[in-house]
């Protein structure tokens, strides 16, 4: 039996075992499931992959898509360059990291923007794990980008800004939710944006899934901007992390 699974904590809000579940089953996959492995800490990996047996291939979400790279024993170039690892392929007691979600994200935004050219600037908001994924996709993209963050390090911006700067939100037609805020059940959150400077020309991207029209999206709806929930690109995501565990 080939065993799959998801670590991080905690993983009530996961997709991936039912979506994995329900491929082995529509595509006739036998001897192959997938396991939720909630982590409290990520120092609880080494045991995880000496006890699991027939463990093949590992999903890593929130909040250790950072943390995990230490005990890898070599990361795939491109992860390595976003700096976060959300995919690791298990061979014997070797672990290797990959970014699927740079993959996921970047197909699915080509497709988004569609025959349109792309926007030349972005704001990404949020500066986890997967913020890296998006950034990395937009510079192979040529899109120019800025990080909002509630925290703002050297080089981002806080929230604050945007509202006290009109020409931000006129010059970033594209704007990308990578926090969770919006999330069931907590539906009704959303970032902190002056959403009245929105126009019909503004690509509103919500990495948040569940629901699949969020607060943040809404505001999108009613300033008739382009909006998109992270669907597609999970369903990216994973489609290829499946490649590279059987490749």
């Amino acid at each position: 039996m080939k065993r799959f699974g998801l670590i991080g904590y905690p993983l009530g809000h996961s997709f991936s075992k039912k979506y994995f579940t329900e491929k082995f089953e529509k595509e006739g996959i036998e001897d192959c499931e997938y396991e939720l492995y909630p982590l409290e800490a990520i120092d609880e990996l080494p045991d995880l992959i000496k006890s699991e047996k027939g463990l093949v291939g590992l999903n890593v979400t929130i909040p250790y898509k950072e943390q995990v790279i230490k005990f890898l024993d070599e990361v795939d170039p491109k992860a390595e360059s976003i700096g976060a690892v959300n995919t690791i392929k298990v061979q014997g007691k070797k672990l290797k990291g990959y970014n699927t979600d740079y993959i996921g994200f970047k197909e699915s935004l080509v497709k988004f923007v569609g025959p349109n050219p792309m926007p030349e600037k972005a704001l990404i908001l949020g500066t986890g794990g997967v913020s890296k994924a998006v950034k990395a996709a937009l510079e192979d993209l040529g899109i120019d980008y800025q990080f909002i963050s509630r925290n703002p390090s050297e080089g981002e911006l806080s929230y604050g800004a945007l509202n006290t700067h009109d020409s931000i939100l006129n010059t970033a037609k594209l704007i990308i939710n990578t926090t969770p805020l919006g999330t069931a059940p907590n539906t009704e959150a959303l970032p902190d944006l002056p959403y009245h400077q929105l126009t019909e020309q503004h690509y509103l991207y919500d990495l948040v899934y569940n629901p699949l029209t969020t607060a943040f999206m809404q505001k999108g709806i009613e300033a008739r901007c382009w909006v998109k929930n992270g669907l597609e690109m999970l369903h990216g995501q994973a489609e290829a992390a499946w490649e590279i565990w059987n490749g």
